[in-house]
């Protein structure tokens, strides 16, 4: 996890330029480099860095002496490339994973290089003697990209809004500065003067679709065609396993985030036992976050316990919570309801691991919920096939929403994600499943995924059938859920006349509610004139919901109903 930025075409002088690059810090707070491209004296690469891989030759842009003309920016991992190596007889000059992206390109172009990469990224690739620059970004976005390039040819490219929104440019660029999609590629022409071209933008994979990369995995061909449920099961379990096995990538030390859901639950417990097999020379650490017995307190507890993990609870009031919504709010660039409400138990998390323990690398169930149908509302899907087409939409819009969370609580402090929910190979097998196999049963949403591990002893069978819990519900008791503590709380600071007004104020996304408006204030002080950056908030769908939150659904049962 690092911090990427890059301009090409600058009118202004790159040193005041480069200050905009110092808003992205804490992405990297183990060494930071800005470098200009020889040639072109208005290009250049900004760089802070996390070293998790190759702490001796890991800094950026990567540049190797076989290919002089080309300089690589890049965050994220890229599991294969050992496989790749093997495969094509690629030279590494470091051990760092992203040398890859240099070879593969050299090799065969920019297509097959964003194809080719099983991982989580988003790079800036720069081929000088052919005058070209490549964007892209993995598949669900899991690691952030931005980009503004002006009508004259100016580009500026960073791994979150902020590194942009500040650049000085003889145009504006304030409505410019927009996310690169997931799963895409694009090219564009440099010019001698430094300005670029946009010449196509190209995506590059569909998460339906097996990833050309799982040519060379380390699992073996899959029985296909067969959807005999033992057969799917094993599958399943044979995928997500090497799905964990391959984020174990890492030269400092792995925690993972635990709220006693069953997605987090699962990895906490399938990544210890994977780390045992290995003899990682320290315990896992294992984190959980809530106010006094919250229910995900109680419940990672009890997961903790049964998996043998070394257990750090942090406990936090509302108070606390409540002071830290602006800090959220900056960190993530968003004004989505459910999303600050999720981040704020996240962010303050995070901010424990940093200060508190040395683990670095922090693994998490993101990504789940949308892949197997998790949310509540799911069991309210008029047919398989439209609970399908639902799945899909989530998580085209990942990258909007709980990714972007994960991304940005993480970041802010300097921790690594990882989230083995989304590989690519787990998720196109699941996603080939049929329709019916995969919504809610028995009153039991992600059925078939707990069904999967019900005779691996991985989980106590009250955490393997434990009913979904939203994050920002299940961190607060079960008397007083977190959003009516942030609703109370806002109740007072945001007058019925502003509301009243607010579609007037606010005409894209008005706010309906005072905490949407207390939320879109924070954001507009920081980011004024943005607020496209969000199409639509997240909401449930199939029911007349006016709160994203579970709890306002009639399905949901607290532990105090049951």
């Amino acid at each position: 996890m690092c911090g990427i930025w890059a301009l090409f075409g600058s009118d202004e002088c790159l040193s005041v330029q480069c200050l905009s690059a110092m808003k992205i810090a804490h992405r990297g707070p183990d060494a930071f480099r800005f470098e200009n491209v020889n040639g072109f004296t208005n290009c250049c690469f900004g760089f802070h860095r996390l070293a998790v891989v190759d702490q001796l030759y890991g800094m950026q842009p990567i540049r190797v002496k076989k290919f002089p003309y080309l300089w690589l920016c890049y965050n994220g991992e890229i599991y294969n490339f050992k496989q790749l190596q093997k495969q094509f007889g690629f030279e590494y000059q470091t051990l760092v994973d992203g040398e890859v992206i240099l070879h593969l390109y050299n090799r065969g172009g920019i297509e097959q290089t964003a194809s080719m990469l099983d991982g989580v990224f988003s790079f800036i690739l720069l081929d000088t003697a052919n005058r070209k620059v490549f964007l892209a970004r993995d598949t669900y976005g899991v690691r952030p990209l931005f980009k503004v390039l002006t009508d004259d040819g100016f580009l500026g490219v960073c791994s979150e809004a902020k590194g942009l929104i500040n650049l000085k440019h003889s145009t504006s660029l304030c409505s410019k500065v927009e996310p690169f999609l997931p799963g895409h590629y694009e090219v564009l022409d440099l010019k001698p003067s430094g300005k670029v071209v946009s010449v196509e933008l190209v995506k590059f994979h569909s998460y339906k679709d097996e990833p050309l990369h799982a040519a060379c995995d380390t699992v073996e061909t899959l029985p296909s065609g067969s959807f005999d449920l033992e057969t799917v099961k094993s599958n399943i379990r044979i995928l997500f396993e090497n799905a964990v096995r391959k984020r174990l990538m890492a030269h400092r030390r792995i925690g993972c985030l635990l709220s006693g859901g069953l997605d987090s639950s699962l990895v906490a417990a399938v990544l210890l036992r994977l780390m045992k097999e290995i003899n990682v020379s320290y315990p896992l650490q294992t984190f959980a976050i809530g106010m006094e017995n919250s229910p995900d307190l109680l419940a990672a507890r009890k997961v903790a316990a049964h998996i043998g993990s070394e257990h750090h609870e942090v406990i936090f009031n509302s108070e606390e919570g409540i002071q830290a919504i602006e800090e959220v709010i900056f960190s993530l660039e968003t004004y989505d309801i459910t999303t600050v409400r999720a981040s704020i138990g996240m962010y303050l998390v995070s901010k424990y691991i940093r200060k508190k323990t040395d683990s670095v690398v922090i693994f998490s169930g993101e990504g789940s919920d949308e892949l197997t149908q998790g949310y509540i509302y799911f069991h309210k899907a008029p047919s398989p096939e439209e609970a399908a087409e639902e799945s899909e939409r989530l998580l085209k819009e990942l990258y909007l929403f709980d990714v972007l969370r994960a991304d940005r609580t993480t970041a802010a402090h300097g921790l690594e994600l990882r989230v083995p929910f989304l590989d690519h190979r787990f998720t196109s097998y699941y996603l080939s499943l049929p329709a019916e196999l995969r919504i809610p049963k028995n009153g039991i949403e992600k059925y078939l995924l707990r069904q999967s591990f019900e005779d691996s002893n991985l989980l106590p069978k009250e955490i393997l059938w434990r009913p979904k819990e939203a994050f920002s519900d299940g961190i607060a008791s079960v008397k007083k859920s977190w959003f009516s503590i942030l609703q109370d709380y806002i109740d007072q600071q945001v007058d019925d006349l502003l509301l009243e007004k607010a579609a007037e104020k606010y005409p894209f996304n008005p706010p309906r509610t005072k905490e949407s408006y207390y939320y879109r204030q924070i954001f507009e002080k920081h980011y004024p004139g943005r607020s496209n950056w969000l199409p639509h908030y997240w909401m449930p769908r199939w029911v007349k919901a006016t709160d994203p939150s579970a709890r306002t659904l009639k399905h949901y049962k607290s532990a105090a109903q049951e």
